[in-house]
């Protein structure tokens, strides 16, 4: 993704320069997460965030170029851990471990 005004620190909130917010950064992450997830179960279920425990360990400036990665590290049962690692064209700015469980759509709506 191209990191645009609202993709800002200051303009979410999470600090007070127009850099690449690291909520931003988490969501990217989750996301990839949940698309490698998505290749490895049914049809009928899906998978939700329970754990994210991430560093953001470089800026990138408006116009920067981000993206995510996830590699599955363990499974056990319906829980899968994810080794995330986000990038600009510089390289590493960010790396962490996200929890995701797997679930049936219908049966967890149906209890919201």
């Amino acid at each position: 993704m191209k990191v645009e005004k609202h993709h800002t620190a200051l303009t979410v909130g999470s600090g007070d320069l127009e850099v690449f917010a690291t909520p931003i950064m988490i969501a990217i992450m989750e996301n990839a997460a949940m698309n490698t997830a998505a290749g490895l179960i049914d049809s009928d279920s899906t998978t939700v965030g329970t754990m994210i425990n991430v560093s953001h360990t470089r800026a990138t400036k408006l116009g920067g170029e981000v993206r995510a990665e996830a590699t599955l590290q363990e499974q056990d049962g319906r829980r899968m851990i994810f080794e995330v690692v986000a990038y600009d064209q510089r390289g590493e700015i960010g790396r962490g471990v996200h929890e995701r469980f797997v679930i049936n759509r219908e049966k967890f709506l149906a209890k919201l």
